[in-house]
């Protein structure tokens, strides 16, 4: 198992907090990016190895077929998230993330397009769909980070989705990494990557927005920090499991 970047200390002194009192808005944003981009997978050993094309099909075979499992959860999360939101503007915003997913009709959407992903890479789509072949730790991580949404306040279930601020550039790095050292998968395969990075760029500045404007007490920053922290230890944790259920004998 590989060990995710060290949890930054949350009584830590900052420069700009003075008598306990909450960050000034510009520092807060500032100390979330930060958090996220030390965090984040991007980091992991497996993905390393996958933007290096040091993957070999079938342990690509297995991160998709598990990472699916992440995919078909994101909307019912954003779901549970909708149903915190008082306002219905933030409602109808937040709405645009499921169907983002789920698709307005049949045959679109993320989940869709993750599915034509795992046929591209040589996954049968009943299977995917069955789930069958997801590993324990995915569906602990996966299914814990649901959780975390159900019973989170609003602030912190929005605060665990900023991992969005960096996922425009991992889709871009697999973007230019896959038909390099992955020529075998259909070009047509990598559509959910290039529908992220816009989708990345607009959910992550939004959630942003918000998180700093409800943040209004310094507990309430490190509440929305914590909960950050936690999105980056599941999918790290996630990406754990699939590095060890691809050796011989794992079981994730």
């Amino acid at each position: 198992m590989t060990t995710a970047p060290a949890r930054p200390g949350s009584g830590r002194a900052h420069p700009a907090w003075v008598d306990d009192g909450p960050l000034p808005p510009a520092a807060f944003e500032s100390e979330l990016r930060e958090l996220a981009q030390s965090r984040y997978h991007d980091s992991h050993s497996f993905n390393i190895r996958m933007h290096r094309g040091e993957l070999s099909p079938a342990e690509l075979r297995t991160w998709v077929a598990n990472r699916f499992h992440y995919q078909r959860s994101i909307p019912v999360k954003d779901a549970l998230i909708l149903a915190k939101l008082p306002d219905p503007a933030m409602r109808r915003s937040w709405l645009r993330r499921i169907q983002d997913h789920d698709g307005i009709a049949d045959g679109e959407g993320g989940i869709e397009r993750w599915l034509r992903l795992g046929e591209a890479v040589g996954l049968d789509r009943a299977d995917l769909e069955s789930g069958r072949n997801v590993l324990p730790g995915v569906r602990f991580a996966v299914d814990g980070y649901v959780n975390f949404c159900r019973l989170s306040p609003a602030l912190e279930a929005v605060a665990s989705s900023l991992t969005e601020l960096c996922a425009p550039n991992i889709m871009l790095t697999r973007l230019e990494t896959f038909p390099r050292y992955y020529p075998w998968i259909e070009e047509s395969g990598l559509a959910y990557f290039r529908s992220r990075v816009p989708q990345g760029r607009r959910d992550g500045t939004e959630a942003l927005s918000w998180v700093v404007d409800w943040a209004r007490t310094r507990a309430d920053q490190l509440a929305s920090l914590s909960a950050l922290a936690f999105k980056c230890d599941v999918l790290w944790s996630l990406l754990d499991s699939v590095e060890h259920g691809s050796r011989p004998g794992g079981a994730g």
